[in-house]
């Protein structure tokens, strides 16, 4: 938002109008899923939107703080879904662009290439077997 000549209220009702269309869009498409905060040392840095449906984990959407990013706490939660989708021995999913470098953590977690539409990636990640 620092790169448009925008006034700081006309940032803040953009963000907010935003905010708002993707959770009605999310609640609309995934009337299951949960909007969870991510915290830190008991404090708020992130938000995660997890749809668990009958054969599929799908993370709509992670996101983690400027401030608290290359700290793992991305990779913990990611791999807290994936510990809980592999004991339900459901596959996790997630969109991601092709120039999102998000990509490749997930590939270190084990998603793969499902579908490619445009610059949008449907990466997956199969259920590891349960030992």
């Amino acid at each position: 938002m620092a790169m448009v000549p925008w006034s700081d209220a006309q940032k803040d009702a953009f963000v907010k109008m935003q905010f708002a269309g993707q959770k009605s869009g999310y609640a609309n498409d995934y009337p299951d899923a949960q909007h969870l905060v991510i915290c830190a040392d008991g404090e708020p840095v992130g938000r995660v939107y997890l749809s668990r449906s009958g054969t599929c984990f799908h993370i709509l959407d992670i996101t983690v703080a400027v401030s608290s990013r290359n700290k793992g706490i991305g990779s913990t939660v990611l791999r807290e879904i994936l510990q809980e989708a592999d004991q339900a021995g459901n596959p996790a999913t997630i969109y991601a662009e092709n120039f999102n470098p998000s990509q490749r953590l997930f590939e270190r977690l084990g998603f793969r290439v499902a579908s490619v539409k445009d610059f949008t990636v449907l990466l997956e990640r199969q259920p590891a077997p349960l030992l």
